[in-house]
């Protein structure tokens, strides 16, 4: 009946898609990928990778091809990166500065072992489709998804090859829908979005120009533009430009001629007789929108196809990649059968919370920046600052253990459109808390424990934690897990994780904290046969399997 089984078809080859195959990959998963345009996107777009998806990166060993490729910004700039000005060689306003803002120039060293990358979509992609090749992803461009049907046990899915028609039905265990903010997907699954919608209507236009005398030696991320002429944002990945033009839909507006473009680019810049060359052209929204779930059965949502941010922050391809990375080693757990389904439902309860706090912070971005029209009657959230949204939220699921005291609703009764903003951890000062993304402290090695994680479940326990390690062993041996450990003997990890010397985290392979105990068993009993007892009970409720049945051997 299928011309090919897979375990797990992606539908969308740009940067969350190509993302979600590296690190299925990564896991050992071998994934199909289809992506229905011929090759990468050649337009910048996301501008940059944030200092959590950099950690994501870094893990999957991308990160000295993505600091190879980045744009070199030299010159004069200001921390934010965002200029504002009249045209690029008129007057300029002012250099956007804001207390919640954490700009791509700063040190993020006290809280990650990475930090920014201004590294365009253009030039990331790329880099991630030979990575995902290289680990032995199948990526197919050229290819698009026709359709598909779900059951119990799989996915089937009927693919075109659009150079020559050909069709094929592939069985798939799982479908990832990464196919953008018009997903076919979603949509056949029929899932709302919810939200403000399209706020502004942009062109991006792609051109070559030498605007070296117009830079007069600034650098920037952005340089947002307003005249008579033109509205809109500036951007460079080092080779080429982009103008991303404000426009109104209906009439003559919507014409985007080339000699319109150049025009645009002219009045952009402030030089009326400047040689340019248009590449392409793209029209996108500026949209607030939000899917009301994160997929049905055995399809999941990821990235544009489960909410679409306003530009503002830089959050929006950095939070899809993110998703990848939460749902991957999910999916490579269970289909390994180290976990139960139920592990994918916690996918939903995390991320979609998540993704909503993400976009009301675009948003509330938006309207402080802009001021914008569209959307002025929309009261702002409270703008957290921007290292809090990008890693100090934290999770609440059936793959999180509570701390004493700590109680949560079942995945399946948890509202999952809510979130308080009170619960969020400070990332300068973190607390170590299950459900919270593992903090970074230098060792007296120089290695960060951030990059003791790998992609199986990681013990971290302190210096006079051996009994933990031991334990360990034997929790892991009786379930068939790969699970590593680590004693760490400096003092400041014990802190940030809120354990003693005598104390042991438990770390998902997302870099998330599943559980902690401050201490171990009590001096004089059988320490190793209860913490293994107690980390046997851990690993089935966080990887949603029921108890062994093994019986511990006490000494």
């Amino acid at each position: 009946m299928y011309d090919e089984h897979v375990p797990v078809l992606i539908s969308g080859g740009s940067l969350v898609g190509l993302s979600t195959a590296v690190f299925l990959a990564w896991h050992g998963v071998t994934p199909l990928l289809v992506e229905r345009h011929e090759d990468t996107s050649i337009y910048a777009r996301a501008w940059g990778v944030n200092p959590r998806t950099m950690e994501l990166y870094r893990s999957v060993g991308l990160e000295p091809a993505i600091r190879a490729a980045q744009r070199r910004l030299e010159g004069r700039q200001r921390t934010s990166g965002i200029l504002r000005a009249e045209s690029l060689a008129g007057e300029e306003h002012e250099w956007f500065e804001m207390p919640y803002l954490h700009g791509v120039f700063e040190d993020s060293s006290p809280v990650s072992p990475t930090g920014w990358a201004p590294c365009p979509q253009d030039k990331l992609e790329p880099l991630l489709r030979a990575r995902a090749v290289e680990l032995g992803a199948d990526v197919r461009f050229g290819v698009r998804l026709v359709s598909f049907e779900q059951d119990g046990d799989g996915v089937t899915a009927v693919l075109e090859e659009r150079r020559t028609g050909a069709r094929r039905t592939v069985r798939a265990g799982y479908l990832v829908g990464c196919d953008g903010n018009a997903s076919q997907v979603r949509q056949a699954l029929g899932i709302p979005t919810g939200g403000i919608g399209t706020m502004v209507h942009n062109m991006a236009i792609l051109f070559r120009a030498d605007l070296t005398e117009a830079l007069r030696g600034r650098a920037f991320m952005h340089c947002q533009v307003m005249n008579e002429d033109v509205m809109g944002v500036l951007g460079t990945d080092g080779e080429r430009w982009q103008l991303d033009a404000m426009y109104f839909p209906g009439g003559e507006q919507e014409e985007f001629t080339e000699e319109r473009c150049v025009a645009l680019v002219r009045a952009a810049v402030g030089v009326p007789d400047l040689e340019v060359e248009i590449l392409g052209r793209l029209p996108w929204e500026l949209a607030a929108r939000v899917a009301a779930s994160l997929g049905s059965g055995r399809v999941f949502l990821a990235g544009d196809s489960a909410r679409v941010h306003p530009p503002t922050g830089g959050f929006g391809a950095n939070t899809g990649v993110q998703d990848a990375h939460n749902l991957a080693w999910k999916l490579a757990y269970v289909l390994a059968g180290r976990a139960g389904p139920g592990l994918l439902r916690t996918y939903e309860a995390e991320r979609l919370p998540v993704g909503r706090f993400t976009v009301d912070q675009a948003v509330a971005r938006s309207l402080d920046r802009f001021k914008n029209p569209a959307v002025g009657d929309v009261a702002a959230v409270p703008i957290a600052d921007d290292l809090t949204v990008m890693m100090g939220y934290r999770y609440r699921s059936a793959a999180v253990l509570p701390e004493p005291g700590e109680q949560w609703p079942r995945d399946g009764d948890q509202d999952v459109g809510d979130y308080d903003i009170g619960d969020y951890d400070d990332v300068n000062a973190p607390s170590g808390r299950p459900g919270t993304r593992a903090p970074h402290v230098v060792l007296d090695s120089g290695v960060s424990t951030l990059d003791l994680l790998g992609k199986d479940l990681t013990l971290l326990a302190g210096g006079d934690g051996t009994p933990w390690a031991d334990a360990a062993a034997r929790a892991a041996g009786r379930r068939g897990l790969p699970l590593d450990t680590h004693l760490i003997t400096d003092e400041p990890w014990a802190k940030a994780y809120g354990v003693s010397s005598r104390g042991a985290v438990l770390v998902r392979p997302d870099g998330f904290i599943a559980w902690r105990a401050e201490r171990d068993a009590p001096p004089g009993s059988d320490r190793e046969g209860i913490l293994a007892d107690v980390l046997d009970s851990v690993l089935g409720r966080v990887l949603g399997r029921v108890a062994t049945g093994a019986t511990s051997t006490r000494r």
